[in-house]
């Protein structure tokens, strides 16, 4: 029984590579460990969007090294035809969740230099500042109450009222490197706000203006309260390369300091993009990329699900290059990434990560078949190319 471990352990690995490189799971249709039944069945789990978001979930539950003892000691036991099926899909499922990234060409593979000191994944935390200029760090297990609104340290929510002032007045937002938080503002808008973000806001809205907040730096999901709710007020994202106007609806807005595009990523509702003296009007799953540089926009159709999936706790990359993927990794990681050879930013991959997962897990996952070896030393992260398949390579 221990070959037919082994076995489903083999075929689990070419049907990863099969299927994220979009081409057909031949590996499968040739093995026999499964009847025809069997290999829909599979194939059917592989690709559903329902069952890979549950696997994902599924994986970061489990200590893997002790799963897969125990998937290994029951594929050794004598087992029911069911539970047979049962017990290959799933060990098919951890081991391609736990392998999501191959590039296009099979390479060798170095063992990476792995840190002792642990790097953890990034967590509920913030800054807030107050009117007066005070400052409050939010974390989880601590809770903070202000005059205008309260924290669990998990998210803050602003209370609801609608008394009027003479003068604004403004709290800030700030995530920093390795945070992410939660804020419902008190028009009742909820905020999802990235790591390395900072929000402007007034701690109550007027309904006799236009409800405005500030994205400052970084990246928000805003669900907004609908404009019937607050007689006929609009509500709008100012940033200083652009401004959206929205009618109730949501989107993602991503606009960090060290890049030159801000992308607006509309799920559902209408928003207008107000560009100097342009506006552009996007539907849903469309997306409009704002060059800052020059100021030029396009706009395309998109699978939202990959740009709003880190508000739901996973990274999902489709076809973003290794130095993207590794900008996002370093604000979620707080870990400073140094490429050996210039020639590994550009490369192409494709894949879902949990964000629970450690540095170690996720640079193993990204490594691992793609002729890359890492070294990890506290902080900082060395990329560079697998010398010895680099040696196979030459002519």
């Amino acid at each position: 029984m221990t070959s037919k471990f082994n076995k489903i352990t083999k075929l689990s690995k070419n049907l990863a590579k099969a299927l994220l490189n979009d081409k057909l799971p031949k590996s499968l249709e040739r093995s026999d460990l499964f009847d025809l039944s069997d290999k829909d069945y599979i194939l059917d789990q592989l690709t559903n969007k329902e069952s890979i978001q549950k696997r994902t979930e599924l994986v970061y539950t489990i200590q893997k090294t002790a799963d897969w003892k125990s998937l290994k000691t029951k594929i050794d036991l004598p087992v029911r035809r069911l539970y047979w099926k049962y017990t290959a899909v799933a060990s098919a499922f951890i081991l391609i969740s736990l392998t999501f990234f191959f590039y296009t060409s099979k390479k060798n593979i170095e063992e990476p230099i792995i840190a002792k000191r642990e790097i953890v994944p990034g967590t509920d935390k913030a800054f807030l500042t107050l009117e007066d200029g005070s400052h409050i760090e939010l974390e989880k297990g601590k809770s903070v109450q202000t005059k205008n609104a309260y924290s669990n340290g998990e998210k803050i929510t602003y209370n609801n009222t609608r008394k009027e002032k003479k003068e604004s007045v403004y709290n800030y937002l700030t995530i920093p490197r390795g945070g992410q938080f939660f804020i419902t503002l008190a028009d009742d808008t909820k905020v999802w706000l990235n790591s390395e973000s900072q929000l402007k806001y007034p701690v109550r809205f007027s309904d006799k203006a236009d409800r405005k907040v500030e994205l400052i730096y970084g990246e928000a999901y805003f669900d907004v309260s609908p404009s019937s709710l607050h007689r006929g007020a609009k509500f709008k994202v100012i940033h200083n390369a652009q401004e959206i106007e929205v009618l109730g609806t949501e989107f993602n807005m991503k606009a960090y300091q060290n890049e030159d595009f801000v992308y607006t990523t509309l799920v559902e509702g209408k928003v207008a993009v107000n560009v100097e003296d342009t506006s552009y009007d996007l539907a849903p799953n469309q997306q409009a990329g704002l060059r800052v540089s020059n100021k030029t926009i396009s706009i395309q159709t998109i699978d939202v699900y990959h740009e709003i999936a880190w508000k739901n706790g996973v990274f999902n990359f489709k076809n973003k290059s290794l130095m993207n993927i590794m900008r996002v990794l370093a604000r979620w990681y707080e870990i400073d990434v140094v490429f050996d050879d210039q020639a590994l930013k550009p490369m192409i991959f494709s894949g879902t990560l949990n964000k629970k997962l450690s540095i170690r897990d996720v640079l193993e996952t990204i490594t691992t078949a793609n002729g890359i070896s890492y070294e990890l030393n506290n902080k900082k992260v060395l990329l560079k190319i697998n010398q010895n398949n680099h040696q196979n390579s030459k002519p």
